[in-house]
């Protein structure tokens, strides 16, 4: 059954908003969808995208995810203390000094996580972290996944270095010719399909991110099978991962790819409206109170402001959810303490009333808030702290 304000509003009327809810039931609608989705893939969990640990646990408990890829190495090693997952991949490179030397100080923790390296500058900083005779420690070999179909033209995140198999396959071979490291991975994510909408309404620049998405898609698949391949005859690889919550169907097709990365889509924050092939439940909301009321047709809500990371654009925002009818005003958006709301339902709303809102990015709101209430069946079964709630912040 479709949730309405009155749903939400009853469940969490003995609690002062601001507060955020996650309705358990989509999220677990959405957890099953990745995994209809990837079709046998594993789905390894993309930890910055959810930020709560109880979410966390529960999303790996499902068949069909397997392993944990943190965004940062002090949350992975935070992870693999507490018995999270056994197989963690750190997704960025690190320069957290005290962090190496943690890793390089525990088993346990160094047998756990792979590390993310696209050059041998990385390989130095490790070594100057920990010493050059330090343990064994498991590297992963990111490949740039942009798009170039022209040299002026980059079309995607700007990660690697690495672009060509025979880039990788060079760095391939610096890893392993160095006492202290192992080559046990290659990632690849392309943004510019798992990032991106292809269907927000805009017509015109739905075709164009099509057309990109089908030749960037072909185009990669191409060069990742070979580089996979090229790497593969210097070292022995245990996994190939790719993807994103957007582009599933098309990275779990590749016959190298091992497994796929996935997180967003848990969440369904607003970014994931706007996508032909999926359409994730939102199951990750927050209640403003209704604190002023201007005029008739606009009513004020508290706080609010929490805007997403990328770039300046209205689709950063937050946006008001239920009751239904409801949007922004342009010239003032979302702020810091306060968030005008108007529409035709903003004239039935009165001083204390509830706006239901959705965040644009599926892990940022664990930043705001220090717990979540999560509803199942109408009530709130249990509250559960954020990465914020347990004073962990890995920014």
């Amino acid at each position: 059954m479709k949730a309405t304000a009155t749903t939400y509003d009853t469940a969490t009327k003995d609690l002062d908003p601001p507060l955020a809810v996650v309705d358990l039931a989509a999220f677990d609608a959405n957890a099953a969808d990745l995994v209809r989705r990837a079709a046998g893939v594993p789905v390894r969990l993309v930890s910055k995208s959810v930020r709560c640990r109880f979410l966390i646990e529960r999303a790996l408990a499902t068949p069909g995810f397997a392993g944990l890829m943190c965004y940062s190495l002090a949350e992975a090693l935070w992870h693999a203390r507490l018995g999270t997952s056994d197989d963690i991949l750190v997704a960025y490179p690190t320069a957290d000094f005290a962090a190496l030397r943690a890793l390089a100080a525990d088993d346990r923790a160094r047998a756990t996580i792979t590390i993310m390296v696209d050059s041998t500058a990385h390989l130095d900083l490790v070594a100057s972290a920990t010493g050059h005779d330090h343990p064994e420690i498991r590297v992963c070999l990111e490949l740039d996944a942009s798009w170039r179909p022209l040299p002026f033209l980059h079309v995607g995140t700007r990660r690697s270095p690495v672009r060509s198999p025979r880039q990788a396959a060079a760095l391939a071979r610096e890893i392993t010719a160095r006492p202290g490291f192992r080559l046990t991975g290659l990632m690849a994510y392309e943004g510019q399909i798992a990032g991106l909408g292809d269907a927000t309404g805009g017509h015109v620049a739905d075709v164009l991110v099509r057309w990109m998405q089908r030749r960037s898609s072909a185009e990669l698949s191409g060069r990742r099978a070979a580089a996979v391949a090229a790497v593969r005859e210097v070292a022995d690889l245990e996994f190939v991962n790719g993807g994103g919550s957007g582009s599933i169907e098309l990275t779990r097709a590749e016959q190298v790819v091992t497994e796929v990365a996935a997180g967003s889509a848990l969440i369904g924050s607003t970014l994931f409206d706007g996508y032909s092939r999926f359409r994730p439940q939102p199951a990750l909301l927050f209640a403003l109170p209704v604190v002023h009321k201007p005029t008739r047709g606009i009513a004020t809500l508290y706080s609010g402001g929490f805007v997403a990371s990328g770039p300046v654009s209205a689709t950063r925002l937050p946006s008001p959810c239920l009751p239904a009818g409801l949007r922004l005003l342009p010239f003032e958006g979302a702020g810091e303490v306060q968030t005008p709301v108007t529409g035709k339902t903003a004239r039935e709303l009165r001083i204390g009333d509830r706006v239901w809102m959705r965040h644009a990015k599926a892990g940022e709101l664990a930043e705001r808030f220090s717990e979540y209430h999560v509803l199942v069946d109408g009530r709130v079964a249990r509250v559960v702290p954020t990465y914020r709630g347990e004073n962990q912040s890995f920014g």
